[in-house]
């Protein structure tokens, strides 16, 4: 199944959708006590995830053209970020993999919706980068799980855009300021439930800026897969339900080009994971 937050003409309110090929259902209005955001449809577990998927036959149905996108998450408890991930993106960066996973948080101003406009005063940063990224949406709670067992707790799948002030980044000691300005964070339009992605490491992941391909990779060229991942933030949190984990950007970062490539005013940059989505950004920087 697939689902998107929208926002309806004349409405400042988020509202959950079920999406069917080009068409769209409001889960609000399938039965009485419907869930209207994905986190409360999260929390209802398997049962509520069920009785929305038998209420959709008989629900109207409205074009999905023209709507308007919020995020995919809209309150999740936290948004864990992996970096170094990715063998060819460590080395073009000039950074080390380490032995364990590089985790840092990004906050919960950086989420932002499919074709919504970021913006940043040049002020603050000029070498602003894009990161297609997996998300993955933790359903169930998870302490301490293997990582056999681990992919059990996922919910589903969304497309992340983890964009990065890269002079920022290289002069700090801490990623999180760098990648969570407002709006450096979006997500979806779609998140997928975890039955439809039967292999997170079998997927194709790339990015798209201003007309030109920029990265162009696989889910399994990830250094640790997404089941190792969950199993070791398990050991130290508990993953609460609803938690975001951004699981690191293969190769192809502009900031390793020769000449280096940045998100520049009125660049629109796409990134995308096939059978999950396609995520826009909108470009502007001010002053």
């Amino acid at each position: 199944m697939r689902f998107a937050h929208v926002i309806p003409p004349g409405s400042d309110d988020p509202r959950l959708v079920l999406v069917d090929a080009d068409e769209a259902l409001f889960v609000d209005e399938l039965f009485e006590g419907a869930p209207s955001t994905l986190e409360e449809l999260i929390a209802g577990g398997d049962a509520l995830l069920e009785r929305v998927r038998d209420a959709s036959s008989s629900g109207t149905r409205h074009p999905l053209e023209g709507q308007r996108y919020a995020s995919a998450v809209l309150s999740p408890p936290v948004i864990l970020a992996i970096g170094l991930n990715y063998a060819a993106h460590s080395s073009e960066l000039g950074l080390k993999t380490d032995s364990t996973p590089t985790v840092f948080v990004l906050w919960p101003n950086s989420i932002t919706g499919h074709d919504a406009t970021t913006t940043w005063p040049r002020s603050l940063s000029e070498s602003v980068d894009y990161e297609a990224e997996l998300g993955v949406i933790i359903g169930t709670p998870a302490k301490d799980v293997s990582p056999e067992d681990a992919l059990d707790h996922v919910w589903g799948y969304t497309v992340v855009n983890d964009i990065t002030a890269r002079d920022i980044q290289y002069s700090e000691a801490q990623w999180s300021r760098c990648k969570s300005f407002d709006g450096f964070t979006p997500t979806g339009p779609f998140v997928v439930t975890a039955d439809e992605v039967p292999d997170p490491q079998d997927l194709h992941i790339w990015t798209v800026l201003d007309g030109r391909t920029m990265q162009d990779a696989s889910t399994g060229q990830m250094v640790r897969t997404v089941a190792t991942l969950i199993s070791h933030l398990s050991r130290s949190v508990t993953l609460l339900p609803g938690t975001l984990i951004s699981t690191g950007s293969p190769g192809g970062a502009g900031y390793s080009r020769d000449p280096q490539v940045f998100l520049r005013d009125r660049s629109t940059v796409t990134v995308g994971i096939d059978g999950i989505g396609e995520l826009t950004t909108h470009c502007r920087i001010t002053g």
